[in-house]
């Protein structure tokens, strides 16, 4: 049978030599890495301007109510779209393809059409090609122009912030289908 003491004794052994021979990996490995993200690299902003393309009608829309709520009132409060749009250089349909728009938006507003747009643009051309920039913002349709939040990005655009300037080109009114024009200024490394 095991005394107290001696069982007492064994765990202080063990405590010490874990304390003494074991490697500091968790200070090392936060030095170590804030180390490497501090290399020279200087904030930049760029500026982007491409155009998005919802389209809500057709055999294949790239935008589709998810959530139709009852009482859609005068503005539809409620409805919600998740959407996978194409960015394009210009505001043909046949324009390059430079990204995809993607993420969901939903009538937040009881009193006017105003969007909350939670959305990721994912460039897949060019000098951003496998870079994000999400966007989480108030997007009041009617306003010729609407600013965003950039919130953050990924690949060249990691710790971006910076806000998106949205400018509906295009809005036929049959169909439902939109051409909105992009201006984004984004800082970051």
């Amino acid at each position: 049978m095991v005394s107290f003491r001696s069982y007492t004794l064994s765990i202080s052994y063990f405590l010490i030599f874990s304390i003494l021979f074991s490697t500091p990996s968790h200070g090392a490995f936060v030095e170590e890495l804030s180390d490497n993200l501090a290399i020279k690299r200087s904030e930049k902003t760029s500026h982007l301007h491409f155009y998005f393309h919802d389209i809500v009608s057709g055999k294949n829309p790239s935008s589709i109510k998810i959530i139709s709520p009852g009482g859609d009132g005068i503005y539809g409060f409620g409805k919600t779209f998740i959407f996978d749009d194409a960015l394009t250089v210009g505001p043909n349909a046949t324009s390059k393809v430079i990204g995809r728009a993607q993420g969901i938006y939903a009538i937040a507003s009881q009193s006017e059409l105003a969007l909350l747009m939670v959305l990721t643009f994912e460039f897949n051309e060019g000098k951003y090609n496998g870079s994000n920039i999400s966007i989480l913002g108030r997007n009041s349709v009617p306003r010729d122009v609407r600013e965003m939040p950039i919130v953050g990005g990924t690949g060249l655009f990691r710790f971006a912030r910076g806000y998106a300037l949205a400018h509906t080109f295009n809005f036929d009114i049959k169909s439902g289908d939109a051409i909105v024009e992009y201006n984004v200024f984004v800082q970051h490394f």
